[in-house]
């Protein structure tokens, strides 16, 4: 027996029609229109070829605009009544009103209101620009009405579904739906459903008045409370390119406004200065209504970083970036400090933020992307409102909201009951942070949204709500007491494993990029404050917005469509170019291009001695007391091992012939061996490692083959980009192809094993490079990858027994388990590390290095580095084409504190140097006198003091007291927040700095130097 009541049938069957009596059908609207492929704006419209068009027609192309015109005279039955204008044009538009960008046509705006109260003969000019699409199939130009929104008649139907929607949500034995339900009973005898417009209106005001006592019905004293923040996700760049961003911003921010006109208690949350920055540079009048709601409080900046970037990938100095890039925007535009790190969609969150929070003034954290898993099977994340604790155990306040249902978010009576009830924290809390509003493309909240907030800030069976700033929330929860909950390390997301690999070129042109930086910023304060050149603080800036966008969480991690990847690969190429530009002009400004010598420039704050490759011509070099150094011919390039300071350079004298050096050779290799002094290799036929000989200890190191590349099925259930699922080890593909295997290197500074081989489909050119006197084997590798759908991963398994494998993040490391005893463990079957990857022992460890590689799994003893993947959906063209990479390893023996393995990933991943020209000696401008203290950033302050600001970690887990050592002229010494503040005035004994960090530790320090030139 269907036990649903008969009036439910009938609430539910009217509210299906509710078009059909809210709205009233003035006229059809006439439009023309012209389409074009160019931005253009409102006030080019008069210039523009606006030609006839009709309903049906089609319109348009891949990547196109169409703008479409129409002029509406207000009816005399419109009189005192709202007017609004349902359009259809098939596609998304941003819709402008008298010259005024005024609203959006979208998924969840399906009208745009002309006026609350029209006047007769009031004559309106609407403007709307649409966009195309980009799906091969034109849109249908559809049917646009002219229309009277009956308002009372809306109203009631707003009453009708909040208690319908309530009822529906509650024990059906309660005394509270058997009130509803009598109500509603009453309401379909009152109803006079065969009357129109004000005759129908006066008829349902009768029947608000039946609803109204249940409407104001209120929650006992322990009803838990909502914090209702109005917010629009809107993704810069994913299923559309950022063109058509420029425009969902203009539609999201006008939809908002319009709302704001009619609804004063509203106010809304938008994140992201770059979208505000697109408004300001494309809308200006838009722009100046947005700092007017503003400076009202009705519109909320919030959200701290520039764009809402991935967390996984970037360096950590490019999250300390995005913080101090968008802080100052909203600081400088608005007059607001944000307190809150908003990233609600992005795929899991380091184990190293707290602390780049922390030190960035953001005192909040919210997300929402934790209860959102999708398909995968997952250990749920325990908490909504806890401490979440960093790797150095830096502390912030985080929450953790749900979706619901996903987008749109609608604020409905169910909604907000799911929203209490759906929590997975029981106990020590009694509110939560709750968003609305359309998102993932923008739009926001509508009329719906704010009508059902005013029936339900304290509605009997409803969570109580407020409505406001998210800041709101967290200042009461800290007034209330924060739980006793905790949280340490990662937030890792179980999902969206793939994100660590796809679109590699992406992730390699981000990794050189971010080294750029480093390069270009070091260098021009050198070059500043020795030879006065200008500090390029403009260029630098543009520059590092460039890379902070395309840092954006459906960017880097390679889940967009092919136009967003590939316009992301060019300006990312460009911006590579740049930046080494702008680096390399800075250490041409310090040398004085004589072509008889050579300085070799060190951007890391220890000394090293590095393989350079010398300039065409140059056959022989010398070092400054005129000892001539070993070179060895290579592909006919020469090769010497030149040594240069901590942060500095030297300059060596350069021959054009090949110099006599007696060198005895310590490195060789034939076709199945390599060896130096330290170590070992045995190469089979298709280029693995047979072994791997530690001669200092007689140990071997290789538990099987090494090296072995490992191919598999990629076939996911959904999200082909994001996801990699996790039985792919269940459908391996042979890879049985013999490799051909050459000597190309023999010494005396290098060997070096050339394997070519096939890799299903697609080929791979590797050469195995070991030089005498390291412990550091590279491969350096070229794939062209021809595959669809694979995984491409290379296996170390090695002996070493451990229950736990190291991975570098931001500013440190984090441990994971290599196994998976309970639900967690297994789902960290793939995790993202930065420029290494270890497993150890208490007296000796065994490393993966790489230079553009995130995406590892480690199981037991068999360390997996992932290389390349090949998903179709939603760029179908992911990953093909030619791929250039390096990744090695290398061991030690002793403690992890004394191991070499941060230093070795720094130097696999940031070459010296070589300029032509000498003039300057040799000088350090830092170093630093522990080596588990790394200088990571050293630049000019952002402020044109002249201040050099110094960034540098504890990079081992240990606590540590250090020198800092200046080779400039330092007048004082005071140490700053990550955005460059001071906080405290630092001792120094001349060029001395004496330093303590805890496990991890991030400071920032500040030098004022007096200033020098170099003679």
């Amino acid at each position: 027996m269907n036990e649903k009541k008969e009036i439910l049938f009938h609430v539910e069957k009217l509210l299906n029609k509710r078009n059909q009596f809210m709205i009233t059908k003035v006229s059809p609207m006439e439009f023309s229109g012209f389409t074009t492929k160019e931005q253009l704006f409102i006030h080019e419209m008069d210039e523009q070829p606006f030609q006839s068009i009709t309903r049906g027609q089609q319109w348009g192309e891949n990547w196109g605009y169409g703008w479409f015109r129409s002029t509406i005279i207000a009816p005399k039955e419109a009189e005192g009544k709202r007017l609004v204008a349902m359009l259809d044009f098939g596609a998304e538009a941003t819709v402008y009103v008298d010259g005024i960008v005024s609203g959006a046509k979208d998924l969840n705006h399906h009208y745009v209101t002309l006026t609350r109260s029209a006047k007769s003969g009031q004559q309106f000019e609407i403007v709307a620009e649409a966009y195309a699409g980009h799906s091969d199939s034109q849109p249908l130009f559809g049917e646009s009405q002219l229309c009277i929104f009956e308002e009372e008649v809306y109203q009631f139907f707003i009453d009708l579904e909040c208690l319908y929607d309530l009822r529906n949500h509650l024990d059906v034995k309660s005394l509270r739906v058997a009130e509803i339900d009598r109500c509603l009973t009453q309401v379909f005898a009152t109803v006079d459903l065969t009357l129109r417009q004000e005759l129908l209106g006066e008829n349902v005001k009768e029947c608000r008045e039946i609803m109204k006592p249940l409407l104001s019905c209120v929650n006992g004293s322990t009803a838990p409370t909502l914090y209702l923040m109005g917010q629009s996700h809107l993704d810069v760049a994913w299923l559309w390119p950022i063109e058509e961003t420029k425009r969902k911003i203009a539609r999201t921010m006008s939809n908002q406004l319009a709302l704001m006109d009619e609804y004063p208690e509203y106010t809304y949350t938008q994140s992201q200065p770059y979208l505000f920055q697109l408004v300001k540079t494309l809308y200006p009048e838009l722009y100046t209504r947005i700092k007017q709601a503003v400076k009202e409080g009705r519109i909320i900046p919030e959200g701290s970083m520039w764009i809402e970037p991935d967390t996984n990938l970037p360096s950590g100095e490019s999250l300390i970036r995005q913080a101090m890039y968008g802080k100052r925007f909203f600081k400088v535009e608005f007059g607001v400090d944000n307190e809150m790190l908003w990233l609600p969609d992005v795929f899991g969150y380091s184990g190293n933020l707290p602390q780049i929070m922390k030190g960035c003034g953001i005192k909040y954290f919210g997300s929402v992307k934790l209860f959102g898993t999708y398909d995968n099977v997952a250990d749920p994340f325990p908490h909504n409102t806890f401490l979440w604790e960093g790797i150095d155990g830096s502390q912030i306040l985080s929450h953790l909201l749900n979706y619901g249902d996903y987008y749109p978010i609608r604020i409905r009576p169910s909604f907000l009951i799911h929203q209490w009830k759906d929590r997975v924290q029981l106990e020590g809390i009694s509110t939560r942070l709750t968003q609305f509003g359309h998102g993932d493309g923008g739009g926001g909240s509508n009329r719906d949204d704010l009508e059902f907030m005013r029936r339900l800030g304290n509605l009997e069976g409803v969570p109580k709500t407020k409505h406001g700033s998210p800041i709101e929330f967290f200042r009461d929860q800290t007034e209330k007491g924060i739980p006793d909950v905790k949280y340490v390390g990662e937030l890792y997301y179980p999902a969206h494993r793939g994100t660590y690999t796809t679109q590699a070129v992406i992730k390699k042109l981000n990794r050189k990029a971010e080294i750029g930086f480093r390069e270009a910023e070091l260098w021009g304060a050198a070059a500043e404050h020795l030879n006065n050149r200008t500090y390029p603080y403009g260029e630098l800036d543009r520059l590092w917005k460039v890379l902070l966008l395309h840092q954006f969480h459906d960017i880097l991690p390679g889940s967009s469509i092919h136009r967003v990847h590939e316009e992301a690969q060019l300006k990312l190429m460009e911006l590579n170019k740049d930046v080494y530009d702008v680096a390399s002009e800075a250490r041409g400004a310090i040398t004085d291009g004589e072509s008889s010598s050579v300085t070799v420039f060190n951007s890391l704050s220890w000394i090293r001695r590095e393989l350079v490759a010398l300039p065409n011509g140059v056959h022989g070099i010398a070092d400054r007391n005129g000892a001539v150094l070993p070179v060895q011919l290579h592909e006919g390039v020469s090769y010497a091992q030149l040594e240069a300071p901590s942060m500095g350079w030297s300059t060596y004298k350069t021959e054009t012939e090949v110099p006599v050096v007696p060198v005895l050779s310590t490195v060789s290799a034939s076709e199945s061996h390599m060896e130096n002094e330290w170590i070992a290799l045995g190469i089979n036929e298709k280029g693995e490692i047979t072994r791997i000989f530690d001669k200092e200890t007689g140990t071997e190191w290789a538990a099987d083959c090494c090296n072995v590349m490992r191919m598999y099925r990629d076939q996911n259930s959904d999200f082909d980009a994001w996801e990699i699922d996790r039985r792919y080890r269940l459908a391996p593909i042979e890879l049985n192809a013999n490799a051909k295997v050459s000597v190309t290197a023999n010494g005396p500074l290098f060997a070096n094993l050339r394997v070519e081989r096939e890799l299903n489909h697609s080929t791979m050119i590797q050469d195995i490079r070991l030089r005498a006197g390291s412990r550091r084997v590279e491969f350096h590798t070229t794939i062209q990858w021809r595959e669809k759908n694979k995984l491409l991963k290379v296996d170390f398994p090695v002996r070493i027994h451990t229950n736990e494998s190291l991975q570098e993040i931001q500013f440190g490391h984090v441990k994971r388990p290599n196994h998976a005893s309970r639900p967690h463990d297994a789902d960290r079957y793939e995790v993202v590390q930065h420029k290494w990857s270890a497993l150890t022992e208490a007296n000796r460890g065994f490393a993966l290095l790489n230079d553009c590689k995130y995406g590892i799994s480690v199981n037991d003893n068999t360390m997996s580095l992932t290389l390349l993947r090949a998903p179709t959906w939603p760029d179908e063209t992911s990953d093909q084409g030619l791929h250039h990479f390096t990744y090695g390893f290398t061991f030690w023996n002793g403690a992890f504190l004394d191991s070499p393995v941060v230093r070795e990933a720094y130097e696999l991943n940031y070459p010296v140097s070589l300029v032509p020209g000498g003039g300057c000696g040799a000088q350090s401008l830092l170093c630093i006198d522990q080596a588990n203290v790394i200088a990571e950033t050293v630049k000019l302050a952002e402020d044109g003091s002249g201040d050099w600001v110094v960034r540098l970690y504890e990079s081992k887990g240990a606590t540590v007291v250090c020198k800092l050592h200046a080779g400039l002229s330092v007048a004082a010494v005071s140490e700053a927040n990550m955005l460059e503040e001071k906080i405290a005035e630092v001792p120094h004994e001349g060029g001395d700095v004496r330093l303590q960090f805890r496990p991890f530790e991030v400071k920032t320090i500040r030098l004022a130097l007096r200033k020098e030139r170099y003679e």
